[in-house]
């Protein structure tokens, strides 16, 4: 060996044999089994070292190699830490995808349409980009506020905080949810605390019951055990986790922010490979068909994108099948015995001439695209997924139980063309399909990182320091895609070994990490189950099959296998999103309970918020900072700025959309709501709206850049959206008595419209 090997090993020696004083040295966040949440062994650590945890890991690597003679094994795999252009990572994609999809264009295309089209929802309001409109993200702020998972109980418990109940508008001094008398020190006084979080309303508590002639769901509405109720009258449901951002997530391993939705698609569902039962249809002849188990890597987009239609909080009435949305967007009511209209897509939303995807076939000035989804699908697909005139009957878990020749009669509720059957297939593929050209790729960092120096400013590059050192964001937030999360970064590393913030060891998913945002119990995050009760952490299930896995330490070395009894540290983890676009996306974490970049600064500078709280499960870099005053701000300026796409700011291609019409609440207040009787005996409270005009590929005005809660949407302030020439409503015309419940009236207005009784 030569000297410098030799002073390594003299390095990695002390610091193993000193390892209790270094123990802080770890660059990640995860927390240990549940038996272990209550209570802590931590005592005061020495933060020497913190600087580089990559020394350390790779020092004390070599050291256990070494004592246990395993040298020859233990190979150091630089991992992709440090910045680098977006545009020089390829975007991930399916190896298998031309198995499925016949043309990638017209598999593009179909993807958007289904992204922003509203009929999409059971209330024929949700869609997708509901909660993803701006900048992939939401800033709605009223009835936007969930008790979170904690509180929200069956029964009627009722544990709002922030407003004292549903339908409260929001307004800055809300944030942030946890309010210290100063803001650099986690252990001053407590001035405030609320356990809510802020998120995106979804649907009225109800149940399927089949679909209307028109082609719209038959829902009995219910009274609303889960607390969303004002009065006597149900308002929307809002889910117990913020609405992260679309934009750059083609680049996640997995995705929500529990990581539930897998890396591959089954056709099927969020579950992957974890549904053994999970099958899509085949034709292998005219007359034959066949149930076959698929699995798409590099696809948890397809995973999350069939997760919210179906959801009784975000986008469905319960009981409602992928196989019955299917038939919706093609043979419509299957229940009612007859073959109906084929919906126009986007038959509710004007489409821009020069849309970049779907302009082309735009109906301007009416709604709609001059395609159907049946034909869209054809074009898109390869026919041995739709072309059959064989029918699926299903069982009582939308799983296909037999095949039989057309019996000659209307279909019944649980018989389906082979198109309807895997419509999950083309919806989860389209819609990831279409969510892969959202990439935000040139802001000044990436021009900055591509060479162009002058692309950041003075500030800026003093920010972007802070950012790679004293701030340690690049420990989580590293590589080209800003996130540990990534498809290349998990892909390589999937599970890691460190010393966690009360210098015990443990293994944990790589890019999920328990930051101390809330106390972990009120959300264990990754450290929940699935629908078949296994764990959603990769450590955890690997430990449950009897899996062995080598488990890389930082920096890749590999330090041997996962044992069977280590420990796992995984409950209230959470996935790291990417930071292109960050100042377009209040309020921030997975309770959007920080309202700008300036509290999220002073979040990480204190330490986190619950640091003690949550020792047995922190990372050892969630610590006090010492930032300055002009080092916060020059790190919130260079976020603000210098991670900013234009093309995202200005809603340029490919980030152009067509019309949406937005729910913003309910005319009222939390104590008093207008409401109107509707199907099951139960009041539903009235919807107010704002509409999100279309906008073609050359993009329009900036989108609202207020901070966090959007300006436009506070009462009493008019919103600044586009205007007929003659003045009124942009939705005059096309909003009609009809889209109003019976027993109400229409009520036109600037930038939207209500429903007044």
């Amino acid at each position: 060996m030569n000297s410098a090997v030799f002073l390594l090993l003299e390095i990695s020696v002390l610091l193993f044999l000193f390892r209790g004083k270094f123990a802080n040295y770890a660059s990640f966040w995860p927390i240990p089994e549940w038996r272990r949440l209550i209570g802590s062994d931590w005592a005061g650590r020495s933060i020497l070292l913190k600087k580089s945890p990559k020394v350390m890991a790779i020092a004390i690597t070599v050291t256990i190699a070494v004592l246990t003679g395993q040298w020859a094994s233990a190979q150091l795999t630089p991992m992709p830490s440090d910045l680098a252009p977006l545009s020089s990572i390829p975007v991930p994609e399916p190896d298998n995808l031309t198995q499925f999809v016949a043309n990638k264009t017209k598999v593009i295309e179909l993807g958007k349409a289904l992204f922003w089209d509203v009929q999409v929802g059971s209330d024929s309001v949700q869609s997708c980009a509901t909660c993803h409109f701006h900048a992939g993200a939401d800033n709605r702020s009223k009835n936007q506020i969930s008790p979170g998972l904690l509180t929200q109980l069956p029964g009627g418990a009722n544990g709002f905080q922030i407003g004292g109940g549903p339908n409260y508008q929001l307004i800055a001094t809300d944030y942030p949810f946890h309010k210290l008398s100063n803001v650099d020190d986690r252990n001053s006084s407590v001035i405030a605390d609320a356990n809510d979080v802020t998120s995106s309303q979804g649907v009225f508590e109800g149940v399927f019951n089949g679909q209307n002639p028109d082609g719209t769901d038959i829902v009995t509405f219910k009274s609303d055990l889960d607390g969303f109720r004002v009065g006597n009258a149900n308002v929307r449901k809002v889910p117990p986790r913020n609405s992260p951002s679309t934009i750059n997530a083609v680049f996640n391993y997995r995705n929500f922010w529990d990581g539930r939705a897998q890396h591959e698609f089954n056709g099927r569902n969020p579950f992957g490979n974890r549904d053994a039962n999970a099958r899509v249809v085949k034709a292998v002849s005219s007359t034959q068909l066949q149930a076959v188990q698929v699995s798409l890597n590099n696809a948890s987009l397809s995973s999350q994108a069939v997760g919210p239609p179906l959801s009784r909080v975000e986008m469905s009435s319960a009981g409602r099948s992928f196989p019955t949305l299917g038939a919706r967007f093609a043979y419509n009511s299957m229940k009612l015995g007859r073959k109906l209209t084929l919906l126009t897509p986007l038959g509710k939303q004007a489409v821009a001439k020069d849309d970049s995807v779907l302009g082309q076939y735009s109906l301007s000035p009416q709604k709609g695209i001059n395609q159907n989804y049946t034909a869209m699908i054809r074009a898109a697909f390869r026919p041995e997924y739709w072309n059959s005139a064989m029918i699926v009957k299903v069982d009582s878990n939308s799983n296909p139980a037999s095949f039989v020749a057309p019996p000659g009669r209307p279909l019944l509720e649980d018989e389906f063309t082979l198109s309807d059957y895997n419509f999950p297939l083309f919806f989860g593929l389209a819609v990831q399909m279409y969510e892969s050209t959202l990439v935000s790729n040139d802001t000044p960092l990436d021009r900055f990182l591509s060479g162009t120096t002058s692309a950041l400013n003075a500030q800026q590059k003093r920010g972007l320091d802070v950012f790679k050192n004293q701030g340690k964001c690049i420990n989580c937030h590293g590589g080209a895609e800003t996130t540990k999360a990534s498809v290349r970064n998990v892909r390589n590393q999937p599970l890691e070994r460190m010393i966690m913030g009360n210098g015990a060891s443990a293994v944990y998913d790589n890019g999920f990490y328990n930051i101390a945002v809330r106390q972990t119990l009120e959300d264990i995050g990754l450290g929940g189950t699935d629908p078949f009760g296994k764990p959603l952490s990769m450590t955890r299930l690997a430990q449950v099959q009897g899996q062995t896995p080598a488990v890389p330490g930082e920096g890749g070395a590999v330090t041997g296998p996962l044992q069977p009894n280590e420990r796992v540290a995984v409950n209230g983890a959470f996935k790291t999103p990417s930071l292109r676009n960050i100042a377009l996306t209040a309020p921030y974490f997975h309770n959007g309970g920080q309202r700008t970049l300036r509290e999220v600064v002073e979040f990480y500078n204190r330490g986190g918020d619950f640091h003690d709280q949550n020792i047995n499960d922190l990372d050892a870099d969630i610590e006090k900072l010492n930032l300055t005053e002009a080092q916060k701000q020059d790190l919130v300026v260079f976020m603000e700025q210098g991670l900013t796409d234009s093309r995202v700011l200005f809603e340029k291609a490919p980030f152009d959309h067509p019309e949406l019409i937005l729910p913003n609440g309910h005319p009222g207040n939390t104590t008093s709501v207008s409401s109107v009787a509707v199907a099951g005996g139960v009041n539903n409270a009235i919807d107010s709206f704002v509409t999100l005009p279309a906008v073609g590929r050359n993009g329009g005005v900036a989108i609202d850049n207020a901070t966090f809660p959007r300006s436009n949407f506070l009462v009493g302030v008019t919103p600044p959206t586009v205007t007929p020439p003659s003045g009124g409503s942009p939705l005059q015309n096309s909003i009609t008595q009809k889209d109003c419940p019976a027993g109400t009236t229409l009520k036109l207005m600037t930038g939207g419209y209500t429903c007044l009784k």
